[in-house]
């Protein structure tokens, strides 16, 4: 009927109403699953059954942004039944990310004791495997996380049920639920285990490339759980220090391997890992700001570092845009944007440059139209239209941006 966007595209607005998920789309999409579930086994299903999960948990976010409560109680039946199916398959019922996925998407809907509770359930079946296993690891990080966010500020956080969750990761043997408290001794023992893992897996050379997949992202992992295990018990620095080592190792070894070996190594792996810690050390010291004060300029040295380097990370380009809003002045955030465009051929920069831009004129229309009799007008606007349509008319201009349907749909909705 005409022409819809398959899935949805989040970026554009139709008056009141964001543009969702298409129906034709959706079925699309869902037939292409059921299809593909039918062909694939074994290792293969399970794959598409994460991806079929996290799909469904893109959807429920997009319900929460939109807070569309009546949606996304409907959305949530739907994907709950769905994610009790795939676990019920006897393949599944030892998959610790589907479990990861399934108690995620219960802490979404708001049920957070029934999410406490598959995360228990899926550490208890998990057996002793601590951090040595990337998939245990991967688990008690994202719990540590989601009960880290509960917190309102740090002072007392010993006690809380992350440092609870974390210090078990340490101790080899089968996971226990959190009573209410955390023994002193158990924490000191487990940052000296951290300690020792952390160096262990640095100094280790892996043998074969399949060692070295799993190996980053299980490094990613303990860099992780470590970090937020010394933000809880220790402080802000102690975390940071833990990040900037891990960076500064990975990127020796990234630069070593790389002339060693040629290409491949350091080019296939280590950018990857080093993006993901890059990303864990900037949602960290984001959150840190939120529950408490402190400075801004670490926070925008950090994205400024790690977007020179990844500049088609669209969750770093998030944070720094986020940061910006913040500033008056925007003349060190153009500069910036100028400089990444110059410097690649990533289209990101150039989406985040305009969308920076028609956030700072909403702002502006928004305070000369204040409905106050006369007007004042404290943020002149100062050919902002002009500056907007100049970035569009470059970044179509570029190789990337002449076959990208998105970046020309958005230069047309602004130009209407």
């Amino acid at each position: 009927s005409g022409f819809n966007s398959i899935g949805h595209m989040d970026t554009m607005l139709r008056g009141r109403h964001q543009i969702g998920h298409y129906k034709e789309g959706e079925e699309f999409i869902q037939n292409v699953f059921h299809v593909l579930s039918q062909i694939f086994t074994g290792k293969e299903k399970s794959n598409l059954a994460i991806c079929w999960l996290q799909y469904e948990i893109s959807k429920v976010i997009q319900c929460l942004q939109a807070k569309k409560k009546k949606k996304l109680k409907a959305q949530g039946r739907k994907s709950k039944k769905l994610a009790k199916n795939f676990l019920k398959a006897p393949d599944n019922r030892n998959n610790l990310c589907l479990w990861k996925f399934y108690a995620y998407l219960e802490w979404l809907l708001g049920n957070t004791d029934d999410a406490r509770k598959v995360f228990d359930t899926a550490l208890c079946t998990a057996g002793t495997g601590g951090l040595k296993s990337a998939q245990v690891c991967s688990l008690s990080l994202l719990y540590a996380q989601l009960e880290v966010e509960l917190l309102e500020s740090i002072e007392g956080a010993v006690m809380s049920r992350a440092v609870h969750i974390l210090t078990k990761l340490t101790e080899n043997g089968p996971y226990v639920p959190y009573s209410g408290q955390v023994l002193s001794v158990n924490v000191l023992k487990a940052r000296k285990t951290y300690e020792h893992a952390l160096q262990d897996y640095l100094s280790k050379t892996p043998v074969s490339d399949q060692d070295l997949v799993s190996g980053t992202d299980q490094l990613v992992n303990l860099v992780g759980c470590y970090a937020l295990f010394q933000y809880l018990t220790v402080g802000i620095d102690a975390a940071v220090l833990i990040y900037t080592q891990a960076s500064e190792k990975l990127e020796t070894s990234g630069s070593q391997k790389c002339e060693n070996t040629g290409e491949n190594f350091g080019i296939l792996n280590f950018p990857t890992a080093l993006e993901a810690v890059t990303l864990l050390h900037t949602n960290l010291l984001r959150f840190h700001m939120k529950i408490s004060v402190y400075p801004l300029n670490p926070l925008r040295e950090a994205l400024t570092e790690a977007l020179k380097r990844y500049p088609s990370n669209q969750s770093l380009w998030r944070s720094y845009i986020h940061i910006q809003r913040k500033s008056h002045s925007a003349s060190k955030a153009r500069r910036f944007f100028d400089s990444i465009t110059r410097s690649t051929n990533s289209l990101e920069p150039w989406l985040f440059a305009i969308q920076a831009e028609q956030m700072r004129k909403k702002l502006t229309e928004k305070v000369q139209r204040a409905d106050v009799g006369e007007i004042h007008c404290t943020i002149p606007e100062t050919g902002l239209t002009n500056r907007i349509v100049a970035l569009f008319e470059h970044a179509v201009q570029s190789e990337n941006g002449t076959h990208c349907p998105l970046l020309w749909r958005i230069y047309l909705n602004f130009m209407v």
